[in-house]
């Protein structure tokens, strides 16, 4: 299935944000481990292009 760059964005967001949702849901998780995976995700976010041409072009 192709997809463009921003669908990619966009699906990609979708995901990060559905994590960290079920994330900040859960009773067991650690505050403090919980920011640092936050910001980890947020600058994730930000690599969306280099993600989508990496595997754009591994087809």
């Amino acid at each position: 299935m192709k997809m463009s760059e921003e669908e990619f964005d966009n699906r990609l967001v979708e995901t990060l944000d559905a994590f960290l949702e079920t994330m900040a849901e859960s009773p067991e998780v650690d505050l403090d481990r919980f920011y640092t995976m936050t910001c980890l995700l947020e600058n994730l976010r930000f690599f969306s292009p280099v993600l989508y041409s990496a595997i754009k072009n591994k087809e």
